[in-house]
């Protein structure tokens, strides 16, 4: 998302060159979970990640999502019948340039409860792993319902929902998909890059455990996901090269008992 220009849409801010640059920074550095979309942009991440990193080395993870598309002036809506999911995986292997994805997300856009409709959303997901376009299904912007509903009919590789130290709101999720083995990849883990009250790099407690740890605000918020569950794969998102070697740098910010319990206020 943050490769792109303000609100997720056009070309990126710091230009096609160094947004390549990045991405293959990243991979050289070690990362190996990239998560994506066709409509962020729209139409402009998948391409910088083919031009920077195709062929792609054999162990990354190209992670993508489908239900929603975009309209010309940045606009997000739903487009998530079942034949619409499955065209936004053809659009997304035909722009990552590869014969399948190894996950897929499903990204829930309607707000209900589980129902016939979401029945028909996993089977079209499936039919598409069951022929070898994708390697596995994810689930985004869900309930524990939601969840639990969907392993009735499908193995569910992944979730991604919205969660850091200033928006817990889907606890339950992850402690389900903690006791189920399912990998819980926060997303916006730093708030989107947003301040003031709502964000984690403004938490009160944050900027005091960083402050006495010597390391930045966004580094305890990584950590801090990192350390709540063994399961939390992180996509922090950046749009520099500087960022991202703080980012990763997080991995070693040891965060002691105290950080711990001042942190779960």
């Amino acid at each position: 998302m943050r490769l792109t220009g303000p609100g997720v849409f056009g070309l990126p801010s710091i230009g096609t060159d160094e947004a390549l640059l990045l991405l293959r920074e990243a991979v050289e550095a070690g990362v190996d979970h990239i998560d994506t979309a066709e409509y962020y942009g729209p139409h402009v991440v998948n391409e910088l990640i083919r031009r920077a990193l195709h062929p792609y080395p054999p162990d990354l993870v190209l992670v993508s999502k489908v239900g929603a598309q975009r309209d010309d002036r940045g606009g997000i809506f739903a487009y998530d019948e079942p034949a619409q999911l499955r065209s936004g995986i053809e659009e997304n292997l035909r722009s990552l340039g590869v014969d399948s994805i190894p996950v897929v997300n499903l990204r829930l856009m309607r707000g209900s409860r589980p129902d016939s409709y979401f029945d028909d959303q996993l089977a079209a997901m499936a039919a598409a792993r069951d022929e070898g376009l994708i390697g596995a299904i994810g689930l985004s912007n869900i309930t524990v319902a939601h969840l639990r509903h969907a392993l009735q009919s499908v193995e569910i590789a992944c979730v991604q929902n919205a969660y850091h130290p200033r928006d817990r709101s889907s606890q339950a999720v992850l402690d389900e998909c903690g006791r189920l083995g399912i990998a819980f990849v926060p997303y916006s883990p730093l708030g989107s890059g947003s301040r003031g009250n709502a964000s984690p790099l403004d938490t009160p407690e944050v900027v005091d455990v960083a402050a006495r740890l010597g390391c930045s605000p966004a580094q305890v918020a990584l950590a801090w996901a990192l350390n709540v569950a063994p399961n939390v794969v992180l996509i922090p998102g950046t749009a520099s090269r500087v960022h991202l070697r703080e980012n990763l740098e997080a991995a070693a910010v040891h965060l002691d008992a105290e950080a711990m319990r001042q942190l779960r206020r």
